[in-house]
């Protein structure tokens, strides 16, 4: 700050006490309102460089520098100040009008101070200015105002892209706010007094020394003000800062334009002809004027601003506050956010049409996420019903498998929901016959298990008084077709293995044909494949017997049904090779499934898988 105030001194136009042009005031302020107490003292450094140029006096440089530190540690406490109107604290940035208001009155107000005390002082160490005293303090006045207000919005600007703005922390020592209000209405009134007395009465040396103490004593008491804020750091270009950007650059323009016109030589000599203002006031005098001219421009404009902000830019910003009710999975936090909406859903604009539709999506959208929870419990209550009903069908299913001196019979079933149309078992029925059952109900899931667990019952309670299997499934069938609304089927096939015998006896009912293994490996056995259970009532179906085989394997169509990603079935064919590599090894059922889970990889179980094997023991 040093340096850039000394580069600034190389601006001015004249000598002593504001004439001309001399921006390197204006760094007094923002050079405190972006670095604090550090760019307070650089600039304090480089004004004392600026004043020994000038060959001021040493009591002079001392106590202006003391007035210098103060004005601008000032502009960085004012800034950080606590105001109701405020609705958040900032870094130094000018976003919205309550900023911007802020930012002129922080230039206004410490450009109003630095030019009293400057020119009081004056004064006192050069008493002959007593003249032109009013002249050195409104030199000091446009000057401040004008370079601070362009200087202030430059290194506003500069600090967004280059954040090296000094932020204070908050202070642990107590603030008594009374306190702190009355010294700054006491320096405000003291500055209207000052103004007042030197423009009615004769300055007097000892009244103006007490004026520069009480002043001076006001303004560092003041600085003493702990920062009590929480700053509030913004990441993004809001839409006030960008409508803002637009009218500075050309609210700075105009000024930059009046400093050059003010500062042309041939436009000051053929002022100075016509005018009796002395060559180095004119400038000041043209300041003054276009300051008035942009003012007149300034504040309608503000006023505007204004009334954007408080009628569309702060609704827009309370609408954006959905963000923080909104939780994934959660409803929406609807009494809040209707609260804010409420302030303007009978607006007639824009923003009352905005209002109303966010009101709207915030009340379907609760009460979408209401169905969609009594739909989650309805679908939690549906998979431990599920569950049970799969420990039920699971319970009917054979636990373990029959081994004896005459034969070997197992199975297994995997269902591809939770419960299955698929289901098999195989009990003794007296001391000679083992019964064996496979059966497949037409669709999926509950319906299909329900029949299957149907079916099951109904055979178990015939095979108790009927071993011909082809009379056991024209009862069955009678039975099933019975209040069959639905027109629901199952395929079926039912064997009765007499161990004295060795002859299976059995009966199908439009179930695939069970493999038989014999010295030649594995064989379908050729059967009358017959209709399906539950279509048609008093269907003869035919009784059918085999002996020569060493091993049967029944077994549903979601097996040979399988698929793989190319929209293959496992088929047939392979399941008939499968079972002849594995046919003298342990572990079939187990060899079985690995191979098909390997062949449908990649793609989801579509059918329920059911075997069911008996090994003759010879």
């Amino acid at each position: 700050m040093m340096i850039f105030n000394m580069g600034s001194y190389e601006l001015m136009l004249s000598d002593v006490f504001g004439y001309g042009y001399s921006p390197h005031i204006g760094v007094i302020l923002i050079s405190g309102l972006l670095f604090g107490p550090y760019g307070a003292f650089g600039a304090v450094l480089g004004n004392t460089l600026c004043d020994i140029f000038r060959e001021y006096g040493p009591y002079f440089i001392i106590t202006s520098e003391i007035v210098s530190f103060g004005i601008s540690y000032l502009a960085y406490k004012l800034w950080y100040g606590n105001y109701r109107w405020r609705r958040v604290i900032t870094k130094p940035r000018l976003n919205n009008t309550s900023n911007l208001i802020l930012f002129l009155a922080i230039v206004i107000a410490c450009a109003t101070l630095y030019s009293i005390l400057q020119k009081e002082l004056a004064y006192i160490f050069y008493p002959e200015t007593i003249k032109i005293s009013f002249e050195i303090g409104t030199r000091y006045f446009v000057n401040f105002l004008n370079s601070a207000f362009i200087f202030g919005i430059i290194g506003i600007w500069l600090s967004k892209r280059i954040d090296f703005v000094h932020t204070p922390k908050i202070s642990e020592r107590k603030l008594n706010v009374n306190f702190y209000k009355a010294i700054g209405i006491l320096i405000f009134i003291l500055s209207i007094l000052i103004l007042i007395h030197d423009y009615y009465f004769a300055q007097d040396a000892s009244i103006t020394i007490v004026k520069i103490i009480i002043l001076t004593v006001l303004l560092y008491i003041y600085i003493t003000k702990p920062i009590k804020s929480k700053i509030t750091e913004i990441n993004y270009t809001s839409i006030p800062e960008k409508v803002m950007q637009i009218f500075l650059i050309a609210t700075m323009v105009l000024i930059f334009i009046s400093v050059l016109v003010s500062t042309n030589d041939i436009l000051l000599e053929v002022i100075d002809i016509f005018s009796p203002v002395e060559m180095d006031d004119i400038m000041i005098y043209m300041l003054v004027l276009i300051d008035i001219l942009i003012i007149i421009f300034f504040i309608p404009c503000l006023f505007v601003l204004k009334y954007i902000e408080m009628e569309v830019i702060n609704p827009l910003y309370s609408f954006s506050k959905i963000e923080q009710y909104i939780k994934k999975g959660d409803k929406i936090k609807s009494d809040e956010l209707l609260k804010i909406y409420s302030e303007h859903i009978n607006d007639t604009d824009e923003i009352g049409m905005l209002a109303r539709s966010y009101t709207n999506l915030i009340n379907n959208t609760n009460e979408y996420i209401e169905n969609i929870e009594k739909i989650e419990g309805e679908k939690h209550r549906i998979e431990a019903e599920l569950n049970i009903a799969e420990k039920i069908q699971k319970s009917i299913l054979p636990t373990k498998s029959i081994e004896n001196e005459y034969y070997s019979v197992y199975g297994h079933s995997e269902p591809a929901r939770e419960v299955g149309g698929d289901f098999y078992d195989y009990f003794e029925i007296d001391d000679e016959n083992l019964a064996m059952v496979i059966g497949d109900a037409s669709g999926k899931g509950v319906p299909a298990a329900l029949l299957s667990i149907i079916t099951h019952a109904i055979i178990k309670q015939i095979l108790k008084s009927e071993k011909d299997p082809s009379k056991v499934l024209y009862l069955l069938n009678n039975q099933l077709c019975e209040n069959n609304t639905e027109v629901m089927f199952i395929t079926l096939w039912l064997g009765i293995y007499n161990k004295r015998t060795k002859v299976m006896t059995f009966s199908n009912a439009g179930h695939e044909s069970p493999l038989i293994y014999n010295e030649n490996g594995f064989e379908k056995i050729n059967m009358n494949p017959s209709i399906v259970l539950g279509v048609m009532k008093d269907f003869e179906f035919e009784r059918e017997e085999i002996s020569s085989f060493h091993r049967l394997i029944a077994y549903t169509d979601g097996i040979t049904d399988a698929k793989n990603i190319n929209n293959e079935f496992y088929g047939e064919e392979r399941l008939i090779n499968m079972l002849n590599e594995i046919s003298e090894k342990h572990g079939k059922i187990e060899m079985l499934l690995k191979d098909i889970e390997e062949f449908a990889t990649g793609t989801e179980q579509f059918d329920d898988m059911t075997l069911i094997i008996i090994d003759k023991n010879d």
